[in-house]
């Protein structure tokens, strides 16, 4: 699959937010007859943590000192809206991305981390 092929369609769906995110899936699954809940349910397989390139979820279990600087790094990581942002820090532990590449969520683990909170991979 060529990622240039779909740069804009993702590019459009990394600048929603959170809500307008919830309400395109709930339009996917009715259009398509689809549930993302079950597409998502092989990233919880017991095996999957093994994999490289299994999916992982990032959660951030305390802000730390540096809330503000916390809230600017799940703003820009997640594209959440401020208020958005600083709910999901105040409400920590909270899951911040749910089904992302290993890799990736290490570098934006890194960036949490910098900010000042402390941050969990499962």
């Amino acid at each position: 699959m060529s990622e240039d092929k779909f740069k804009k369609i993702i590019d459009e769906i990394d600048s929603m937010s959170a809500i307008d995110l919830s309400e395109l899936v709930k339009a996917l699954e009715e259009k398509f007859g689809v549930s993302a809940a079950a597409a998502a349910a092989p990233a919880t397989d017991a095996g999957a943590g093994a994999d490289s390139d299994a999916p992982v979820n990032m959660v951030l279990k305390e802000a730390g000192d540096q809330k503000i600087n916390i809230i600017k790094a799940v703003k820009e990581i997640t594209g959440l809206g401020l208020k958005d942002a600083k709910d999901l820090v105040d409400g920590a532990p909270k899951p911040i991305k749910e089904g992302v590449k290993k890799e990736e969520a290490e570098e934006m683990k890194k960036k949490l981390e910098e900010a000042g909170g402390i941050v969990e991979l499962q």
